[in-house]
């Protein structure tokens, strides 16, 4: 039974209490055996038993639970520079996607690569996001838009939840928005994600979420509401991106068909907050798309205070957030969505894995949870986010086993 000793500050992130309450320990040590955790405390109170196992040293440094990245679009191909100097110039998200820009842009790049180039690149990210402290990434299709490319990018993620120890959960996002090849019928469309898309998709197990674009620009709450309906009688669990760029009633939505999370929420009424509050639906902030963007960035603080629980997440994709940096995302958070350092990280931790149905494995530093962890060169979540260079990951737990 490997013994992580030395800890100065411990965040546990346990999901009991408030958004900011993520039950520090300091002076601990954390105990596990095989890929669990089995004891979590104060260094002095370790029991005899453990004392002559193998440990390994933290230096008096932070130790927090693996980082989950809840909302990524991971597996695309091409990139999308062009639209940076773009959107500086003053063009808005809309006018980029008129000009041929946009999710577009990166269907087009997509559909013609191989699954295995779609494979080595995604792997590269997740390498990369392993030395940020991550450990667990959320993954969604969207940029196919046709039954076979889809299905491409979910035969990517199921490749790599196999083939690498960070934990990777699937969602289908088929209702991104219309291709090119249904333009003039987007009612065909709905029905080919409906009838086509959604039975496949299930029944070869690729995906467990089904989330979709609410927005009158993407999917009205209409046909939204529809191709959810279908997702759930089909056993996958409804996401969307709601709220993002007008305020068009996609949290009302989320509550009603039970959604595990609302992502981006810009746009939020105080109806949505209170529906999605009743509903237990988690809200996921989404700061590095709204920098991105230039949009006024969601304040976190009237969700915490309509009893919504946030999450945050990178939004991670080629073009309205091409950066997987969720340390930056958090301290993003903090500047721009008016939460404090506990309460991001909490975002990040047991609130993003309630947004990802993983709250019973991961997202918090107890007893029976997966012995994913992160040591982090800072004394607290304050000084982390406060003195901001970046990660600061020292070492990285995932199963157990030193990833980095």
């Amino acid at each position: 039974m490997p013994v992580l000793k030395n800890i100065g500050f411990l965040a546990t992130c346990r999901d009991e209490g408030g958004q900011g309450e993520i039950h520090p320990i300091e002076n601990a040590a954390v105990v596990w055996q095989n890929d669990t955790i089995s004891w979590v405390g104060e260094e002095l109170d370790l029991p005899e038993k453990f004392a002559d196992e193998q440990s390994f040293d933290a230096r008096g440094k932070m130790i927090i639970p693996g980082l989950i990245d809840c909302h990524t679009h991971l597996a695309f191909g091409g990139w999308r520079s062009e639209e940076f100097a773009m959107r500086i110039q003053g063009k808005s998200y809309l006018e980029i996607a008129k000009a041929g820009g946009g999710i577009l842009s990166t269907v087009r790049a997509t559909r013609v690569a191989s699954e295995d180039e779609l494979y080595e690149k995604a792997a590269g990210f997740l390498h990369k996001m392993a030395k940020l402290g991550v450990t667990t990434v959320e993954c969604k299709s969207g940029y196919g838009l046709s039954l076979e490319d889809e299905l491409k990018i979910l035969r990517v993620y199921k490749r790599l939840a196999a083939n690498q120890p960070m934990h990777i959960v699937s969602t289908f996002l088929g209702a991104h928005t219309i291709p090119p090849e249904f333009t003039d019928d987007r009612e065909e469309y709905i029905e080919l994600i409906i009838e086509e898309m959604i039975p496949t998709i299930a029944e070869l197990e690729l995906a467990e979420f089904c989330d979709i674009f609410t927005e009158d620009s993407a999917f009205n709450v209409d046909e939204s509401r529809r191709i959810l309906s279908a997702a759930v009688a089909a056993g996958l669990t409804p996401k969307l991106h709601a709220d993002q760029l007008t305020s068009c009633g996609g949290a009302e939505l989320a509550a009603k068909i039970g959604a595990a999370s609302a992502d981006h929420l810009e746009r939020i009424s105080d109806k949505g907050i209170g529906a999605m509050a009743k509903a237990g639906v988690i809200g996921v902030m989404l700061p590095l798309a709204s920098l991105y963007t230039q949009e006024h960035p969601l304040n976190c603080r009237k969700l915490i205070e309509g009893g919504v629980e946030v999450a945050v997440a990178t939004d991670f994709n080629p073009g309205s957030a091409p950066t997987y940096d969720l340390p930056l995302a958090l301290m993003l958070a903090c500047n721009q969505g008016r939460l404090t350092p506990a309460e991001a990280l909490k975002g990040a931790t047991i609130y993003a894995a309630k947004a990802i149905h993983r709250d019973k494995k991961v997202g918090s530093i107890e007893a029976g949870k997966l012995a994913d962890f992160a040591i982090i060169d800072v004394p607290d979540p304050d000084f982390w986010m406060y003195h901001f260079r970046g990660s600061r990951l020292m070492k990285l737990f995932v199963g157990g086993e030193k990833l980095v």
